[in-house]
């Protein structure tokens, strides 16, 4: 079942309210979003780079790791009452205003 981005901010909302603690500081959220891209960047580099991984490393998967960074960085959101569909419609408008021309589109014609 795919979710909006809404309904993964309720989802993680959900979660994080059953316990005592509630949402970490924006600052220890913050901390643990560059971990969790840290995790993720060392398996990319593993993939796709010359860093090999230590023969006695267990393999994780990039879609495990792109999760856990989707989780926190929801939550982050969620802590400061932040609407990602918002945030990221913002972006996107910025972006095919500001950057429309910045690359060779695939339509237009080669030299």
């Amino acid at each position: 079942m795919e979710k909006t981005i809404k309904e993964m901010q309720q989802d993680v909302d959900q979660f994080v309210s059953q316990f005592k603690v509630g949402y970490f500081s924006p600052l220890a959220q913050l901390a643990r979003l560059t971990e969790e891209v840290g995790e993720l960047a060392r398996e990319i580099n593993h993939q796709y780079g010359e860093k090999q991984k230590k023969s006695i490393e267990k393999e994780k998967a990039m879609i495990a790791e792109l999760g856990d960074v989707l989780f926190v960085l929801t939550a982050l959101a969620n802590s400061l009452e932040i609407d990602l569909t918002q945030s990221f419609q913002e972006t996107m408008n910025k972006l095919n205003n500001r950057d429309k021309n910045r690359f060779e589109r695939k339509d237009e014609a080669h030299d």
